[in-house]
């Protein structure tokens, strides 16, 4: 009654579920590995910013470039503060404000973006206050450049003289007359009567969309998975019944063609 497993037709029908089956396996499984080293990767970067907090504080210059492994920890460095620019639309503990944001001229010749701190409210360079002058030390968490519309950070343009959107040098390099590092911290405690902004998770760390879309998308390569073998069981059994019809004659064989070749 099987024979007909052996028929060019089903030898294809066969060979595309053979093929078809451990693709969608890989695929899902692939996906599921990825959403897992999102969670660990997130996992890790909390753990990190929590014990970075207690760490002992280390040289700007020998952090950098801002990595996974860099990223929220404590850094140091030294020089004069010079322009100042608000960053809006920032949340901090569920409330809307801005960020003060002072560049810090070092003695490397580059300009460090500091996050003072935050106030609630409209962006305001009135409501903002000096930074100290003189000769200061700064401590704060490192943190890599900010990528406008990753991470709730605003990828809007044309903002008013002395706001920027994103913290970065690329958008901080039009706004002042400095060499940038392509980093920036904020300050352990703010200045001012402002509220400290906590250190973020690095870039491709946490729970974001992506990772759900991992998750999602592991859930679909499974199910492709599990209709393959459906509908090959399916195109089985509607054989199988065409074949015994056809042995009791139920049907004729002009009937049973047409039965085998609509599936």
């Amino acid at each position: 009654m099987y024979r007909f497993l052996l028929t060019p037709r089903w030898w294809g029908i066969n060979v595309f579920v053979l093929l078809a089956v451990p693709f969608c396996v890989f695929m899902g499984s692939w996906q599921l590995s990825r959403f897992e080293a999102r969670v660990q990767d997130h996992r890790a970067a909390a753990e990190q910013a929590a014990s970075g907090r207690h760490e002992t504080a280390r040289p700007l210059d020998g952090m950098l470039p801002v990595d996974k492994s860099t990223s929220g920890r404590r850094v140091t460095a030294s020089g004069r503060y010079g322009k100042q620019l608000l960053v809006p639309g920032r949340e901090v503990d569920g409330k809307r404000g801005f960020y003060v944001l002072t560049l810090l001229r070092t003695g490397s010749g580059k300009a460090l973006p500091v996050v003072r701190g935050w106030l609630p409210g409209a962006a305001d360079s009135a409501k903002a206050p000096a930074p100290p002058s003189g000769e200061v030390t700064v401590t704060g968490a490192l943190q890599a450049s900010e990528t406008p519309g990753d991470n709730g950070v605003s990828a809007r343009s044309g903002l008013p003289a002395g706001q920027t959107a994103a913290i970065s040098s690329a958008s901080l390099v039009n706004l002042v007359p400095y060499r940038l590092y392509d980093a920036w911290i904020t300050l352990d405690k703010a200045d001012s009567g402002m509220k400290a902004v906590p250190a973020t998770a690095p870039g491709g760390t946490g729970l974001d969309l992506k990772a759900f879309q991992n998750l999602g998308y592991t859930g679909e390569w499974f199910v492709f998975a599990g209709f393959v073998v459906f509908m090959w069981f399916r195109l089985l059994r509607r054989e199988v019944e065409s074949q015994r019809d056809a042995a009791l004659g139920l049907v004729t064989q002009g009937t049973e063609r047409e039965t085998v070749a609509g599936g």
